[in-house]
Formats: C-alpha cells, structure tokens, sequence
C-alpha cells in the first residue's frame, strides 16, 4: 500500500467515524458519550456539525478516532487468550468496566 492509498483509507475511516458519531449521538446521546468515550462538550460539538464540515475535517491526513485500551489489562481482558468461553464474559464485562471509568475521566 502506498502512502496515498493509506490518506485515503485514512480519510474514508475519518468520514466514517464522524458519521457514526454523530447518528449515535442523535440517536441515543447517554450511550454515545459512553460507545464513543467523549465528553459532553464534544457531543455538542460533533452533532451539531454539517455535511460540508463533516467532510473538511475528515479529509485531514490524520486518523481522528483512536484506541482507548491503552494499558495491557484492558487488551488481555479483551482478547482473553486461552480462557474458557465462561471467563470470556466475565473478561469482557471487566474490560467494560474500566473502559467506563475512562469515559468518566473524559467528561
């Protein structure tokens, strides 16, 4: 892949994660703020943008969505190598914990 297909499948991702965000936060604001990990003031800001600006600020060459598993806790919990399908649940749901505990340091 060269450098302008990566801009590319940078900018379509972008698009595409800004139109997620704001449907999610039409549709529901409570659990988008949580799903997305962003503060209210962000909310605000991302549903109230229009098409074309939708559009000027994905085209940037930078990626605008980014992981929140940032520790290895999280990412074991999450791909909970080598547990059985009953810890799995139990990984996943503590990995969900955290995670909202970070959206609260968001907001």
């Amino acid at each position: 892949m060269n450098a302008e297909q990566i801009l590319a499948e940078i900018r379509e991702a972008n698009l595409s994660y800004l139109m997620l965000a704001q449907s999610l936060i039409r549709a529901d604001r409570e659990q988008a703020l949580y799903r997305l990990g962003i503060s209210e003031d962000t909310a605000t800001l991302i549903g109230s943008l229009s098409p074309a600006q939708l559009m000027k600020i994905a085209s940037g060459n930078t990626l605008l969505c980014r992981f929140r598993m940032d520790d290895d806790l999280v990412w074991g919990l999450l791909t909970s190598h080598g547990k059985s399908a009953a810890n799995d649940g139990v990984s996943r749901l503590h990995a969900s914990i955290l995670m909202a505990g970070r959206h609260q340091e968001a907001a």
